[in-house]
């Protein structure tokens, strides 16, 4: 039996139905992973949380990889989601009983900051601040390599970048690199196993031949267990970053500026 005019137009108007329904789906999820919001109720000074912590804004001052003061800094502070500052008062209150303080470099981003390091990197010929954070690489890899990206963990609130202060000494525990160290020598798993702690010494990932020593190796580790410990999963590029696991808004870009809430 051949299908008359109206069957061919209802077997029509249902698949092309179910084209734009997949469209629709499509386009909502993809929007529902890049929702921007300026509300930050759900933020707190990070300082207000822990009270024991150390603040380095790099961000806000020149001494960072772009050599100015970044975007939607606009104060010297530091802001996080509650429940991420929350689990950072554990952490706190753990190495405080070692006789460490924690020392805060980052922690909410703006996705306006974000867009600072992408406009940056975009620029080839400025590489004023290379000779400190990027001597072994070229400014081009830095887009295909990830280290900037137009998306950052940071702008959903509950990623933190960190080390720790040796109360004893007065001085930042010296973790064999400094923050925002562009190359592998930056990596939890160089010239060590991250995973059992175990120091190697093997650096050959290094382009140059770098190298850290195992005291070094072992400082960075504690601070990756403590972390760990309450619920902080590392990066595998950055010892320094790390990002609450059960973070409350995993598909939310925040654009509020930085400054005391």
């Amino acid at each position: 039996m051949k299908p008359t005019g109206i069957c061919k137009f209802l077997v029509c108007l249902f698949f092309g139905g179910l084209a734009i329904y997949g469209i629709y789906a499509a386009f909502n999820g993809k929007a529902a992973q890049n929702v921007e919001t300026d509300d930050s109720s759900q933020f707190v000074t990070l300082t207000d949380a822990v009270p024991d912590a150390i603040l380095e804004i790099r961000y806000f001052g020149t001494y960072n990889f772009v050599g100015h003061r970044i975007d939607g800094y606009e104060e010297p502070t530091a802001l996080l989601t509650k429940r991420a500052a929350d689990s950072l008062r554990a952490v706190s209150d753990d190495v405080l009983a070692m006789g460490y303080r924690l020392k805060i470099y980052d922690a909410y981003r703006p996705q306006k900051g974000v867009d600072d390091f992408v406009r940056w990197a975009a620029n080839i010929d400025d590489t004023l601040m290379k000779a400190y954070f990027y001597p072994d690489l070229s400014k081009k890899v830095l887009f295909p390599q990830e280290y900037i990206m137009e998306k950052s963990g940071h702008t959903r609130g509950s990623t933190v970048d960190l080390t720790l202060f040796d109360m004893k000494t007065e001085k930042e525990l010296d973790m064999g690199g400094t923050f925002d160290w562009f190359g592998p020598e930056s990596h939890p798993d160089f010239c060590g196993n991250p995973e059992t702690g175990e120091y190697t010494g093997d650096n050959h990932k290094s382009p140059v031949g770098r190298s850290i020593t195992a005291e070094q190796f072992a400082n960075r580790m504690l601070l990756r267990s403590v972390m760990l410990r309450h619920g902080f999963k590392p990066l595998d590029t950055e010892w320094w970053h790390f990002t609450l696991l059960d973070e409350p808004f995993p598909d939310t870009y925040f654009t509020f500026p930085v400054r005391q809430l």
